[in-house]
């Protein structure tokens, strides 16, 4: 049986590896869009953390995520609202994902709750702070609110990077299942 302090120190080494490994990945998108937000696959060793170790050290590892991302991702943002929406809130709340640590299918349920939340929080600032920078025209389509645009614009790269973070994870479910579901850790 493992000790608690062996388990803490392991929990602090994953964190670190996932949430670096995210910060790599968050480096090499397919496509970013012009006022941030992108196409990649950043949130998937996240969501594998927050699955494995649950809500706690999931909100921990979540939260670093963001401040990170708030110092590499280039300056877009557009005063301390944004910053604390758009990076603290929007990436700790992937943390949620936790919740579903013990779920046989927790990662793919924890997976789509994360990403709906994260989406949420940027919605909810996109409409609000950035709703001074909403285009005449998005998509080919007239903008006529700021919740519109900004459930369209969150919305396209948070759903294209649900479905990238899903997909991979399927891909991998069964060669390495037992890693996603924790049960590793459970000798």
């Amino acid at each position: 049986m493992k000790s608690k302090s062996s388990l803490v120190l392991r929990t602090l080494c994953e964190g670190a590896i996932f949430v670096a490994l995210a910060v790599v990945l968050s480096l090499l998108p397919v496509w970013k869009m012009p006022n941030g937000g992108s196409f990649d696959l950043a949130m998937l060793p996240i969501f594998i953390f927050c699955v494995r170790w649950g809500f706690g050290p999931a909100m921990l590892a979540s939260t670093v995520y963001g401040v990170l991302q708030m110092f590499l991702e280039g300056g877009i943002a557009i005063g301390w609202q944004s910053i604390i929406g758009d990076f603290i809130v929007a990436y700790a709340v992937l943390g949620v994902a936790g919740l579903f640590h013990k779920n046989k299918y927790g990662f793919f349920i924890g997976t789509a709750v994360g990403c709906c939340a994260r989406f949420l929080v940027h919605y909810v600032v996109g409409a609000t702070v950035w709703a001074e920078y909403m285009p005449e025209e998005f998509f080919n389509m007239t903008m006529t609110t700021p919740w519109f645009y900004s459930a369209l614009y969150n919305g396209s790269y948070m759903l294209v990077d649900m479905v990238l973070c899903l997909v991979i994870g399927a891909l991998l479910w069964k060669p390495l299942g037992k890693y996603l579901r924790g049960e590793d850790l459970k000798v």
